[in-house]
């Protein structure tokens, strides 16, 4: 602003300004945002000056709401979906489990989801702006939310590398998995002795694919074929989201529909497959008894906060390009009642392929066992008297198969281990529960051989995983971009392609031959903990810093309606109380559980459970102090005025709104458009609004949730004079930036 305008003298000058510019912007009226004004006072009856907000601000915004649901859905829809939550179903108790998850879904998911979306749309920033606009000595929320989502970019670009990995090797018949390879040895030609131990899909995953070591500390050098494989998905990414949301919301047309398109055809095909009622059967046939141990709620209270992607930092970012009247209360409602079906169908689907295979390797258990008995038979081991007379070989049944066993087991009681016969019982099958990688890549795929015409079937598989998890990264990487982008002038194409060879390059951890163990290491230690305490302090710092009553009236003003009560709640004493509990459980189960991972030893071709190292240990331990060290850093920083907090900065919709306006009172009379009608004359304060409360309606502060107010405990007393001494508890108003 020129030194010489008006604006400026009155501000040098010791006359008393009773409000400043960011607090007369504060006044907008947040139920018409397209036409909003500022009153700005004068005498009743007269004419008041306005200034328009305009529909265009230089944000990018969705290009419509189904991109904008698509995105959320996309990113909160991912591969834990499909290799998680039936694990988690099989583990505790079947259909039982669906009772906790729903309950938790409700009280602690759909409330802090909604949350994140609401304070993402009214700001209209990344999570750092978010935070720091709140309450400037959390703003460590944001940078941590940051460091998180880098840390898991950096192994979940991993996993789609090795899904497009599978969906390139998938354009073969046979598929390469489906058999063992023959190694030949002059003229004796012999199965692969490490994959006659295990199995074909398995050899397949461990030797060919990953390659992989039998110790985290032996690194074994970079793996060619997944090095590709992670810079082809590098590649994808980085195209995905180049172009921020005028690409990637493009891309979520796709990648967010067609896993379900995948989804219901699995299931209809799975349907037709023997056996698939089985496993259906199985995985909804409840376990009530489960329901009572600890351990199942806290699992299905980490499946629902990851579920939802809460505390990365996308669900803001996405929300953040939403106009400021957008219905942010459905939204949160809709996506977590998608993701929750799509939960249950992925499940459906897992349950019917594994209750096919399940029968296949049950009807194998059978003929192999049959083979031994009648060897047994043959070499007088066992007496003919001993098989029931209406049993056939040629055409044995398993519950023939488990009459005959039993009859063995109760006759030959002391010699009965040394003839090494199996139960084959088709629920032993079914409980054996398998998830991630062992479910996608080992498991799923083993079943697939069976399928008739399985490169198609294997193909389709694996171009739904690589879908899922570019949904996943897009809002990955929106939560990255999308703070630097709004704190500082970087071009958009320029940050996202420096930041997607960064990742490359520090990717490369994760495909040398032992980088299976370090994607172990930084899934179990890297976001776990570090989210839940960022989640936590989202709650804390709306729900008590801010407060739960204000944020009600803001939510009431920039929606329109009245949002239910319960949510006051929810936020004010049961969230904070459920994510208290969840931490602490969290940190038990990391103390009572040894730190290791499971090591593939080729000798004994199985996996076995090894102790991390102790430089490895230090590593796990690091992951959690980087990703959490910005909590106390900028809380210590800011409390002791050692860096500035960012609260004096409007968003860039607003900023330019005002700086417009101001440009323009050179040619006005700016003492009569800020201060009343005439030069002199005081403004005549906006009435202030009754705030929401559960008991009745008691005034309180008027300050809003928006990025052009102060608010916060530190915000009280945002409007100071010129005269008035900045402190570390009372930000600069925006005047000053001017």
């Amino acid at each position: 602003m020129p030194k010489n305008s008006k604006v400026t003298q009155r501000e040098q000058s010791h006359e008393h300004v009773t409000e400043s510019v960011a607090d007369l912007l504060a006044h907008e009226e947040p139920l018409d945002y397209k036409n909003s004004s500022l009153n700005v006072g004068g005498a009743a009856g007269k004419k008041v000056p306005q200034i328009e907000v305009p529909e265009s601000d230089g944000r990018p915004a969705w290009n419509s709401k189904l991109q904008y649901i698509l995105a959320q859905v996309g990113f909160s829809v991912g591969l834990g979906n499909v290799w998680r939550f039936p694990y988690l179903c099989q583990k505790n108790g079947g259909g039982a489990y669906l009772v906790p998850y729903f309950i938790l879904l409700l009280i602690i998911g759909i409330p802090l989801f909604f949350l994140e979306l609401a304070v993402g749309q009214k700001i209209r920033r990344g999570s750092i702006g978010v935070w720091n606009y709140v309450c400037p000595r959390l703003g460590g929320i944001g940078m941590s939310s940051l460091m998180v989502c880098g840390f898991v970019g950096l192994y979940y670009n991993v996993i789609i590398g090795w899904s497009i990995f599978y969906f390139f090797q998938s354009f073969q018949y046979p598929l390469p998995w489906s058999d063992c390879p023959i190694r030949k040895n002059g003229t004796l030609a012999i199965v692969e002795p490490e994959c006659d131990k295990s199995s074909a899909t398995t050899y397949f995953w461990y030797r060919q694919t990953l390659n992989t070591t039998s110790t985290i500390a032996e690194s074994g050098g970079l793996n060619v074929k997944m090095t590709l494989s992670l810079l082809v998905a590098w590649i994808i990414v980085c195209l995905a989201v180049i172009k921020g949301i005028a690409s990637s919301g493009k891309v979520m047309y796709f990648s967010s529909l067609f896993p379900y398109v995948v989804l219901f055809c699995f299931l209809v095909r799975g349907l037709m497959l023997k056996g698939s009622v089985d496993g259906i059967a199985h995985m909804f046939t409840p376990k009530l008894e489960k329901m009572l141990e600890p351990q199942v709620w806290r699992e299905a209270a980490t499946q629902v906060f990851f579920a939802l992607g809460l505390g990365f930092g996308g669900v803001i970012a996405f929300s953040s390009y939403n106009k400021i009247d957008n219905n942010c209360h459905f939204d949160a409602v809709l996506v977590s009642f998608i993701n929750f079906f799509t939960s249950i169908l992925a499940t459906l689907v897992v349950f019917a392929v594994l209750g096919f295979k399940a029968n296949i390797m049950n009807e194998k258990c059978v003929v192999e066992n049959a083979e031994k008995i009648l060897g047994y038979l043959n070499s007088n081991v066992l007496s003919h008297d001993l098989i029931p007379p209406h049993v056939n070989f040629s055409h044995l049944t398993t519950s023939d198969y488990a009459e005959m066993y039993g009859v063995i087991k109760t006759v030959k009681e002391d010699g009965f281990a040394q003839l090494g016969l199996e139960p084959c019982v088709l629920v032993d099958e079914l409980n054996k529960a398998v998830q991630g990688t062992g479910l996608a890549f080992i498991a799923f795929t083993e079943a697939m051989t069976h399928f008739p015409a399985s490169p198609f079937w294997s193909v389709m598989f694996f171009f739904m995983l690589i879908n899922l998890g570019l949904g996943s990264m897009i809002g990955t990487m929106t939560g990255i971009t999308t703070p630097v982008l709004d704190a500082y002038k970087i071009q958009k194409e320029l940050l996202t392609v420096g930041c997607c060879i960064v990742a490359f390059f520090c990717g490369l951890l994760f495909v040398q031959r032992s980088g299976n163990y370090f994607v172990t290491m930084f899934d179990d230690y890297s976001a776990g903990l570090p989210l839940t305490v960022v989640v936590i302090l989202e709650n804390v710092s709306v729900a008590w810093i801010y407060g739960t009553k204000r944020f009600m009236q803001d939510l009431e003003d920039m929606l329109g309606f009245r949002p239910c009560i319960i949510y006051f709640y929810l936020w004010k004493y049961v969230s904070p109380l459920c994510l208290i509990v969840l931490i602490s459980a969290s940190v038990i189960e990391m103390t009572v559980s040894p730190p290791g991972y499971n090591a593939w030893v080729q000798e004994l071709a199985q996996e076995r459970f090894q102790s991390y190292p102790p430089w490895a240990l230090a590593m796990c331990f690091a992951l959690i102090i980087v990703a959490m060290l910005p909590l106390p850093v900028v809380f210590i920083a800011r409390h002791f005025n050692l860096m500035s907090d960012g609260s004096n900065k409007l968003s860039v919709s607003y900023r330019k709104t005002m700086m417009k306006d101001m440009s323009n009172l050179e040619e006005q009379d700016e003492a009569r458009f800020i201060l009343g009608a005439k030069p002199g004359e005081a403004p005549v304060a906006p009435a202030r609004r009754a705030y929401l409360t559960p008991g009745g309606n008691k005034p309180t502060d008027p300050n809003s949730l928006s990025p052009n107010s102060c608010y916060g405990t530190s915000y009280q007393n945002a409007a100071i004079s010129p005269t008035t001494p900045s402190t570390p508890d009372t930000p600069v108003t925006p005047e000053s930036d001017s």
